[in-house]
């Protein structure tokens, strides 16, 4: 069978239409291509609109670094801004941002090439894999000197340098007053809390007979006779007792005292046997079965909550 060469020559002309067809436009854009001087950021806008079903191979993009020795690329970002109409049908098109920084020391008025590069987009089909290129082309702007070239001659190379700038003077007088009045309201929020809370001069105040009762604990546990302390933390807690109640509490008066004041009652248990313990102490063998009965460390949790039920009060 005898092939023709015309149909095959309209064959390839046909698969290199399609080719290019791929990568449909590259467009550069710049805020602007001249005012550029030594270490200015230069940014630049790339569009690049492809047929529908290709996607960009991030690996063909520039690497961040130097691409010339006066010239960086810090930063390149990629958005994908999806599928749009064309007249020659669906597209998609790719947006680059790319940030370079120029380290031309330029002693004149001068254009300068920032060079091209090329990203390669892919589709992936069921026959396979059909990659297409996109060359983005070198773009160029002006860059302007720092200074002159040869500027007039002085005596004094001092003349060369300009004055300081004159700065005025700030007057603190009110950032004092403003931090005096913060730092006094602060001291009597700070009081005021001491004072609830029962720290410092207010753990006797009036009113906290069980705070007065914990603070004197706290100082009876360093004491160096253990015995004749517990005994005295038995009585403070005693009187504790007496001063919320308005009079003497013994071991018979506690349901009366809870009646009284109800918001000790989820301490009951533990009330009564602070006063078996006094009774055992005062009344009975003596401190040491006190001890036994109620250790320092369960005398002291409990005069802990009766003091933080009292400022709970």
């Amino acid at each position: 069978m005898r092939v023709r060469p015309l149909p095959l020559a309209v064959l390839a002309l046909l698969w290199a239409g399609a080719a290019q067809a791929q990568v449909r436009s590259v467009e550069v854009r710049a805020p602007r291509a001249f005012g550029y001087f030594l270490g200015d950021l230069v940014r630049a806008q790339v569009d690049i609109v492809v047929d529908a079903g290709f996607s960009l191979q991030a690996a063909s993009l520039p690497q961040p670094g130097p691409q010339a020795y006066w010239l960086d690329l810090r930063d390149l970002r990629v958005a994908d801004l999806g599928p749009e109409k064309t007249s020659e049908g669906e597209a998609r098109r790719v947006r680059l941002f790319l940030t370079y920084q120029n380290f031309y020391a330029a002693l004149d008025v001068r254009a300068l090439e920032i060079p091209g590069f090329a990203v390669t987009f892919e589709n992936v089909g069921v026959h396979g894999a059909t990659t297409a290129t996109a060359q983005v082309p070198a773009w160029s702007f002006t860059i302007s000197p720092l200074r002159e070239v040869v500027p007039p001659t002085r005596e004094n190379p001092v003349d060369y340098m300009r004055p300081d700038g004159r700065v005025a003077a700030v007057d603190a007088g009110p950032l004092w007053w403003g931090a005096g009045g913060f730092a006094s309201l602060a001291l009597l929020a700070l009081a005021g809390v001491a004072r609830d809370r029962a720290w410092g001069p207010f753990r006797t105040r009036r009113g906290r007979p069980f705070g007065a009762a914990l603070a004197q604990l706290r100082r009876l546990r360093r004491a160096p006779d253990a015995e004749a302390a517990y005994g005295e933390a038995l009585l403070a807690l005693h009187r504790g007792l007496d001063a919320t109640d308005g009079r003497r509490v013994l071991a018979d008066d506690l349901p009366g005292f809870l009646a009284r004041h109800p918001a000790y009652r989820p301490d009951a248990g533990a009330l009564g046997n602070l006063l078996g313990a006094s009774r055992l102490a005062f009344f009975g063998p003596g401190l040491a079965a006190a001890r036994a009965a109620l250790p320092w460390p369960a005398l002291e949790a409990l005069a802990r909550r009766l003091a933080a039920i009292e400022r709970a009060a």
